[in-house]
């Protein structure tokens, strides 16, 4: 009966295990998916600014070629003005596509530091749950031991036992002889 509760507690103890890497597991992926889907969204963030950047500086080629002077042969100030507006906003999203790549390449890095990370982690976890499964192994090998200790103890006390019966039984039996003899003894005599 021992062995089997024992045996029952490992099982118990190596399903918890289990239970306790797949929680941990779906964190990961869930923390994972996160990740995921943070570089998407930065990398769409990117991507959307280099459009932008792409559009403007087709305004900048236009206004470049736009001549209002004169019979449409000059550039005017007003003209001039505009490209360089138009070249600044290129320049400010150029700094901006700069910012938001370093981002992107940042979340990056993250994502590969944290994947080397969960992969330690997870290779720790699973050396702990070998570790623990092992003790528990080996501790029901040591509980096998001691139950066959007590099966043999067991088996020595039955011989003990079954031997002092047969003792008192053959004793039982050459005391009611001599009690028989006694007593035919006796009434032999009167």
């Amino acid at each position: 009966m021992y062995h089997w509760n024992m045996k029952k507690t490992i099982y118990c103890l190596i399903i918890l295990i289990g239970l306790f890497a797949c929680r941990t597991d779906l964190f990961a992926q869930s923390s994972a998916a996160s990740d995921s889907i943070n570089y998407e969204q930065q990398r769409q963030r990117v991507n959307k600014l280099l459009d932008e950047r792409s559009r403007r500086f087709g305004e900048f080629d236009l206004s470049i070629q736009q001549k209002t002077g004169i019979f449409g042969i000059f550039k005017t100030k007003k003209d001039m003005q505009k490209s360089i507006d138009i070249l600044k906003q290129v320049v400010i999203t150029d700094n901006n596509i700069f910012v938001e790549t370093k981002r992107l390449l940042d979340l990056k890095d993250y994502e590969s530091d944290r994947h080397a990370a969960l992969a330690n982690e997870y290779d720790k976890q699973v050396s702990a749950y070998m570790k623990t499964i092992t003790k528990l192994q080996d501790e029901n090998d040591k509980l096998r031991g001691q139950l066959t200790t007590l099966d043999e103890s067991d088996e020595k006390s039955n011989f003990f036992v079954y031997l002092l019966l047969v003792v008192i039984a053959v004793l039982l039996v050459v005391v009611l002889q001599l009690f028989k003899r006694q007593k035919a003894k006796n009434l032999t005599q009167h």
